[in-house]
């Protein structure tokens, strides 16, 4: 049977240090007028019922965007690896989606193939194009925590290393675009034509 959205809840990483944006808290970044993460909220929000920011500053800016907030369960900007174990350790669900602040163009149907993907014999499902893996991008169980901590715990800070560690399966999507972020503000400005229209509605309604 095909995995339920009750299964699974989504969240977003926006815990880095913005290095290559000069220390700037890269999910709040204005694109189009509006804080980067707003365009990743636009695109998994209709996708999923429960959606989570993992952001390590600007706490209350991002609640201001209608979604609960959670720092990185240990101090120190540990990396992505961090946010996904603090994100397993805080959902209620079997399945945690994750996805990075500054991929604005995420698919439309990112959540339903990931899904479609997932079965008993694997523990994770990564995003990629014909490019590229995406593996910021991807579904994990939540039974992986205990592993993901020891990993930590022995200093691997590797998400490739630690995904081969278990199974595996990736999904590719056409478009190279869809997971095109953005490190840089040039990079912002080529993405514009393709973002969604704003919205008018609550996101947290």
């Amino acid at each position: 049977m095909p995995m339920s959205v009750e299964n699974l809840t989504a969240v977003i990483l926006a815990g880095g240090q913005g290095r290559r944006m000069g220390g700037q808290d890269k999910g709040l970044v204005p694109l189009a007028g509006l804080p980067m993460i707003s365009h990743v909220i636009t695109r998994l929000a209709p996708q999923v019922r429960h959606l989570i920011i993992n952001a390590n500053r600007s706490h209350e800016r991002y609640r201001a965007l209608g979604w609960p907030v959670i720092p990185d369960q240990e101090e120190g900007y540990a990396g992505p690896l961090m946010g996904m174990l603090t994100a397993m350790r805080h959902v209620r669900t079997p399945w945690v989606l994750i996805a990075p602040c500054d991929t604005p163009l995420l698919p439309h149907d990112l959540v339903s193939r990931l899904q479609s993907a997932a079965s008993e014999d694997r523990d994770i499902v990564q995003a990629c194009d014909s490019e590229r893996v995406h593996p910021v991008v991807a579904l994990m169980r939540t039974s992986l925590a205990d592993d993901l901590a020891t990993t930590l715990a022995a200093g691997e800070r590797r998400i490739d290393r630690w995904y081969a560690r278990h199974r595996l399966a990736s999904v590719c999507f056409e478009s190279h675009m869809a997971f095109a972020n953005v490190n840089h503000e040039s990079d912002g400005e080529a993405l514009l034509s393709l973002l969604d229209k704003p919205r008018d509605d609550n996101p947290g309604s």
